[in-house]
This record gives structure tokens, sequence and C-alpha cells, in this order.
């Protein structure tokens, strides 16, 4: 069992630091212009890891539109999980090289997954995390857009079996809207697979992180919250550590 982390999620669209609700490109909240300076807010309150995505990669964009602002998040001194829009292993070596300390794939695991075998033989299985994002059980991919023909669980099992270790789950469903983590889906796909289950998606309350910390799983994203003053994090970092002890 891995110790349980707190990623607070920088979402970068056109270099800016933003929230979706649900994942749709049209329900966008702006919270800054300054990736640098919000990275740096969460690693003086604490953070050991950030979670970043690339959502101009995400929906098929370039996938270098956002390195600028990717550069400056690593370089507030936390570790960071980066993700959205890595399709090929140029892309993934790119990112690692800027100092990115694990990437997450998603849309690639399901169209092109000799892509993970080989990515998790280069660089190995801490190095690589993969994101299953899905709506009412059924897998998205291509920044949410669309739908495939896996379940959550069917795909989870396959890269099990792949030799993934590390994986994301997020519930579309409850992204960006507050209604609290899918924990039931989450800690299912974890006990099912053995993996090491991030939870994404739905964050309303500190309660909601330290639930799923005492469920298991290996962490929680955790985004509007933290960005609407609903979550502190240095206060819920120290409500994390004192459930470790």
């Amino acid at each position: 069992m891995t110790d349980f982390t707190v990623y607070p999620a920088i979402d970068l669209r056109n270099g800016k630091v933003v929230r979706l609700r649900q994942g749709d490109p049209d329900q966008q909240t702006t919270y800054s212009n300054d990736p640098l300076d919000t990275a740096k807010g969460w690693v003086n309150s604490g953070a050991d890891w950030l979670h970043v995505v690339s959502l101009d990669g995400a929906f098929g964009d370039s996938v270098l539109a956002n390195m600028k602002a990717l550069a400056q998040v690593i370089e507030a001194g936390s570790q960071v999980q980066f993700g959205g829009g890595l399709r090929d292993l140029d892309s993934i070596q790119h990112v690692l090289d800027l100092g990115v300390s694990r990437v997450v794939l998603g849309t690639v695991a399901v169209t092109n997954p000799q892509i993970v075998d080989t990515a998790l033989a280069l660089f190995g299985s801490e190095k690589i995390a993969i994101g299953v994002d899905a709506r009412n059980g059924v897998v998205k991919v291509k920044g949410w857009q669309e739908e495939t023909t896996y379940t959550a669980v069917q795909l989870a099992e396959r890269l099990k079996i792949q030799g993934v270790r590390w994986m994301v789950f997020t519930d579309i469903s409850r992204d960006g809207v507050g209604t609290g983590l899918n924990l039931e889906a989450t800690i299912s796909l974890a006990d099912k697979t053995g993996l090491n289950v991030i939870a994404s998606g739905g964050v309303n309350t500190s309660s909601d992180v330290l639930d799923a910390q005492s469920s298991g799983l290996a962490g929680a994203i955790v985004g509007r919250a933290l960005y609407e003053g609903r979550v502190d994090l240095a206060q819920l970092l120290d409500n994390v550590r004192a459930s470790k002890c």
C-alpha cells in the first residue's frame, strides 16, 4: 500500500489556470493567468505533488500548447503529475525531460495500447499512470468527447495485465460539480485490480479527501474546491498526516 497523496489540480488552457464543469470546454472558469504563482501557492501550503493537465492537448490541439506554463509549474518545486494529449513516445519523453515526475496517459491507452507497453518498458511503472475517465461506468476519451466500448473495470483490468501500477479515475459526471467523489466506483476499481488508484472528480470538502484516504486509495485530486475556498490545503494536509499516525 502506497502513502496517500493529495494532488492540487492545475488545469491549463491557453497558458491560464482554469477549471471546466464536467469537462465541458464551454463551461470554463479562469482562476489565474499566472501558473507559477498558483503552483507556488499550493507548494507553500505543503503540497508535495501537483496534478497538471493540458486541456488544449486533451482536446486535440498542440500537445506543446502549455509547455511554457508547465515549465513554470515545475519551477515551483514540487513533483508534477502531468497529462493531456500525450499520445506518442516523443511527447512523453519531452515532458519527462522537462522535469515531470509522472505522466498520465489517457486516450492512447484505448487507441494504441502498444504505446503503453513501450512507455512502461522505457520509463518504468513509476513514471507512467493511466487516466481512466468514465461517465455512467463507460470510458470516454479525447478530452471526454468520445465514448468507447470499454467499461472502466474492463479497461482497468487490461491495464493491470499490461503492468500498469498507477491509475487516475475520474467520474466525469462529478468533475467540477462539487458533489463528492464517486468512492464506490473508485474503491471497486482499486479492489478488483490492486492498482494504486487516485480518485478524481467532485471533491467538495476536506471530508471527501479523508474518506478517500480511509478507504485505502492512493490519493485524491482536488481542484475547484481549493480555488473557491471550500478546502484549505494546509489544514487538509495536516489532517491527512494526522490520519497516517
